[in-house]
Protein backbone atom coordinates (compact mmCIF):
# COMPACT_ATOMS: atom_id res chain seq x y z
CA UNK A 1 0.00 0.00 0.00
CA UNK A 2 1.23 3.47 -0.85
CA UNK A 3 0.08 6.91 0.17
CA UNK A 4 -0.54 9.08 -2.89
CA UNK A 5 -0.57 12.86 -2.42
CA UNK A 6 -2.56 14.77 -5.02
CA UNK A 7 -3.84 18.32 -5.29
CA UNK A 8 -7.52 18.99 -4.83
CA UNK A 9 -7.72 20.15 -8.46
CA UNK A 10 -6.05 16.99 -9.77
CA UNK A 11 -8.30 14.82 -7.61
CA UNK A 12 -11.40 16.49 -9.03
CA UNK A 13 -10.24 15.86 -12.59
CA UNK A 14 -9.37 12.15 -12.19
CA UNK A 15 -11.79 10.57 -9.73
CA UNK A 16 -11.86 7.30 -11.69
CA UNK A 17 -8.06 7.08 -11.46
CA UNK A 18 -8.21 7.68 -7.72
CA UNK A 19 -10.79 4.92 -7.34
CA UNK A 20 -8.44 2.57 -9.20
CA UNK A 21 -5.59 3.46 -6.81
CA UNK A 22 -7.85 2.79 -3.81
CA UNK A 23 -8.99 -0.51 -5.32
CA UNK A 24 -5.29 -1.50 -5.52
CA UNK A 25 -4.84 -0.73 -1.81
CA UNK A 26 -3.43 2.80 -2.01
CA UNK A 27 -4.49 5.61 0.32
CA UNK A 28 -5.14 8.93 -1.43
CA UNK A 29 -4.52 12.26 0.35
CA UNK A 30 -6.05 15.23 -1.45
CA UNK A 31 -4.34 18.51 -0.54
CA UNK A 32 -5.14 22.18 -0.76
CA UNK A 33 -2.45 24.71 0.19
CA UNK A 34 -0.16 21.88 1.45
CA UNK A 35 -2.89 20.70 3.85
CA UNK A 36 -4.68 17.36 3.55
CA UNK A 37 -8.37 18.14 3.09
CA UNK A 38 -9.66 14.65 2.24
CA UNK A 39 -8.56 11.02 2.30
CA UNK A 40 -9.75 8.20 0.10
CA UNK A 41 -9.09 4.81 1.68
CA UNK A 42 -9.40 1.28 0.33
CA UNK A 43 -12.71 -0.30 1.29
CA UNK A 44 -11.00 -2.89 3.48
CA UNK A 45 -8.73 -0.40 5.28
CA UNK A 46 -8.66 -0.91 9.04
CA UNK A 47 -10.40 1.67 11.19
CA UNK A 48 -7.96 3.96 13.02
CA UNK A 49 -7.68 3.16 16.71
CA UNK A 50 -9.21 5.72 19.06
CA UNK A 51 -6.98 7.21 21.75
CA UNK A 52 -9.31 5.76 24.38
CA UNK A 53 -8.73 2.29 22.90
CA UNK A 54 -4.96 2.82 22.93
CA UNK A 55 -5.05 3.94 26.56
CA UNK A 56 -7.12 0.88 27.50
CA UNK A 57 -4.55 -1.40 25.84
CA UNK A 58 -1.68 0.38 27.62
CA UNK A 59 -3.51 0.03 30.93
CA UNK A 60 -4.08 -3.69 30.31
CA UNK A 61 -0.35 -4.09 29.62
CA UNK A 62 0.54 -2.36 32.88
CA UNK A 63 1.95 0.79 31.29
CA UNK A 64 2.56 3.78 33.52
CA UNK A 65 2.40 6.29 30.67
CA UNK A 66 1.28 9.79 31.67
CA UNK A 67 -0.24 12.22 29.18
CA UNK A 68 0.29 15.90 29.85
CA UNK A 69 -1.87 18.78 28.62
CA UNK A 70 0.27 19.31 25.51
CA UNK A 71 0.10 15.69 24.35
CA UNK A 72 -2.53 16.34 21.66
CA UNK A 73 -0.69 19.26 20.10
CA UNK A 74 2.63 17.39 20.30
CA UNK A 75 1.10 14.41 18.50
CA UNK A 76 -0.44 16.60 15.79
CA UNK A 77 2.95 18.24 15.18
CA UNK A 78 4.63 14.84 14.87
CA UNK A 79 2.02 13.72 12.35
CA UNK A 80 2.33 16.94 10.32
CA UNK A 81 6.12 16.63 10.20
CA UNK A 82 5.97 13.26 8.39
CA UNK A 83 4.86 13.29 4.75
CA UNK A 84 5.79 9.65 4.16
CA UNK A 85 3.99 6.77 5.89
CA UNK A 86 5.58 5.58 9.09
CA UNK A 87 6.55 1.91 9.28
CA UNK A 88 6.63 0.98 12.96
CA UNK A 89 8.24 -2.28 13.99
CA UNK A 90 6.04 -4.17 16.41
Amino acid sequence: MAIVYISRTEAASDFDGLMAHAANGDEIHSESNARVVAKLLPGDAPRPRLLSESLKILNERGSTVTLDGAFGSDLEEIIRSHREPLSPTL
